[in-house]
């Protein structure tokens, strides 16, 4: 159960507001919907808060991406996950590039809604240096990988380092994942690329576009981890090949 917790949905979907409501409210969560980002800003300004967004991209004339600049221009810091039918990539970089915490496509089930958002939560109220077992939710005692200071949880798709959710989009553990598991072996950028879009998808001039997207993901993954830790260094790149994770000493390895 999820109380103390207060949720606004904003999507100008009614069913989809009405079902993400009911499936919150079972589980204790206290849910406020909202038919548009106009709708959103003004409950804002009237001094309403909340402790999570789930916002949605297509709404009229006023997306949810202008919604969540102008938000941060009004200094509203609630974090805000976007919860849409628009799974292009581009769309995805747009979201966390404005500030948008997670990216998660409509299809997927409640269950994993709600991990995402009992992480997002739990990384937001643990501050560094908190407890792993007051950060990761482990009902479904799922067996967890931990390598150096990285703790990688592959049942909500979530990171930590140094005992702090890292808000990793799920492209992005997948990527952290595949590269952290192998540390010290050298994985191809076409090998990471397919992480993202499947094996064999072409992608720019000559084929060699997948390149640059790349090094795209890996920028944004560093400076995730950076923000957090500002000495870490564990991605490691082989010019013209690809990324490694930095080998381990002995009190590394899989837990």
């Amino acid at each position: 159960m999820m109380e103390n917790v207060h949720i606004l949905i904003v999507d100008d979907d009614s069913i989809i507001r009405e079902t993400l409501s009911m499936n919150f409210e079972d589980q204790g969560v206290s849910v406020h919907g909202l038919p548009s980002g106009e709708a959103l800003l003004e409950h804002l300004k009237g001094g309403e808060t909340a402790d999570l967004i789930l916002l949605d991209w297509k709404m009229g004339q006023f997306s949810g991406l202008d919604t969540l600049r102008e938000m941060r221009r009004a200094g509203h810091e609630i974090p805000v996950i976007f919860l849409t039918s628009l799974t292009d990539q581009i769309y995805e970089e747009a979201a966390l590039a404005t500030g948008a915490l997670d990216f998660i496509d409509k299809s997927r089930s409640f269950s994993i809604l709600l991990h995402r958002v009992r992480t997002v939560l739990a990384g937001r109220r643990n501050p560094i240096g908190a407890g792993m077992d007051a950060v990761v939710d482990d009902d479904a005692g799922t067996a967890k990988a931990r390598i150096g200071h990285l703790l990688l949880d592959p049942e909500v798709g979530r990171a930590y380092w140094q005992d702090r959710l890292v808000p990793l989009t799920l492209t992005e553990f997948q990527i952290v994942h595949a590269l952290a598991v192998e540390a010290g072996r050298d994985t191809r950028y076409r090998d990471i690329y397919d992480l993202v879009h499947g094996d064999g998808f072409h992608a720019g001039a000559a084929g060699d576009g997948y390149r640059a997207n790349v090094r795209g993901f890996i920028k944004r993954i560093r400076r995730k981890f950076e923000e957090i830790d500002e000495t870490f260094s564990e991605i490691e790149n082989y010019p013209g090949f690809g990324y490694r994770w930095r080998a381990q000493d002995t009190e590394g390895g899989v837990s």
